[in-house]
C-alpha cells in the first residue's frame, strides 16, 4: 500500500482535532510524572543503590528515562528477529501503588513514613515487597514489576554503575576513539587485578 503525500498531510491535519475530541490515548495526565525529590523515592534510593552512587544522579536518569518511554513506539528487532516490536505500557503506571504501599507498610511498623523510618525497617519493607512481587533478577529496563528492582536494574546497567565498580572512568557508554585507547581509565588501576 502506497500513501501520497496528500493523503499524508491530511492525515496528520487531522490529529489535533482528535486529540481536542479525545480520540488519543495519550491524555494529559495519564501518565504517573516521578520526581525526583520525591521522599519515599530519595528513602528507597538509600536502600537500593551503593552509598558510593551519585543516588541523586541515579535518580534523576530513572525519572528521565521515565519521562520520555513512550508508549506503543516501534523498538527495533533483535537479532535474528525478523519482526520489530513495539514497547509496552508505561512501567511507571504501577509505581504510585508501591510506593504508597511501602509507605503503608512503614506506617504499620510504628514509623511515620517510610522516608522516615529506620533504615533497616526500610530494609525490611523492600526486601518484603519484592518476594510479594516475585522479583527474582534485576531488569535490564524497567518494566514495572516494582519500582525497587526497576530503579535498581537502570543503575546497575548503566555507565555509571560500570565506572563504581571499576573504580576508573571507563564511560562505557561514551566513544573515546582509538587516541589514547591504550591508556587505561582514569581514576584507578584497570586491568592489574586490584
Amino acid at each position: 500500500m502506497t500513501i501520497s503525500r496528500r493523503d499524508a498531510l491530511k492525515g496528520l491535519a487531522a490529529v489535533p482535532a482528535l486529540m481536542e475530541a479525545g480520540g488519543s490515548s495519550l491524555q494529559a495526565g495519564d501518565q504517573p510524572r516521578l520526581q525526583a525529590e520525591d521522599a519515599v523515592l530519595k528513602a528507597l534510593a538509600e536502600i537500593v543503590l551503593p552509598a558510593d552512587a551519585d543516588r541523586t544522579a541515579a535518580l534523576a536518569s530513572f525519572v528521565s528515562w521515565h519521562e520520555h518511554y513512550r508508549e506503543n513506539a516501534d523498538t527495533d528487532h533483535g537479532y535474528g528477529v525478523t519482526r520489530v516490536r513495539t514497547t509496552g505500557p508505561a512501567p511507571a503506571g504501577n509505581y504510585p501503588a508501591q510506593l504508597a504501599a511501602l509507605d503503608s507498610a512503614a506506617r504499620s511498623m510504628g514509623a511515620p513514613s517510610f522516608a522516615r523510618a529506620p533504615i533497616d525497617q526500610r530494609r525490611a519493607i523492600v526486601e518484603a515487597a519484592l518476594a510479594g512481587a516475585k522479583i527474582e533478577r534485576l531488569p535490564a529496563r524497567p518494566t514495572g514489576g516494582h519500582v525497587a528492582s526497576d530503579l535498581m536494574g537502570h543503575f546497575f546497567n548503566s555507565s555509571p554503575a560500570n565506572d563504581l565498580c571499576y573504580r576508573a572512568a571507563i564511560n562505557r557508554d561514551a566513544c573515546r576513539g582509538l587516541a589514547g585507547s591504550d591508556v587505561p581509565p582514569a581514576g584507578g588501576k584497570y586491568g592489574d587485578g586490584e
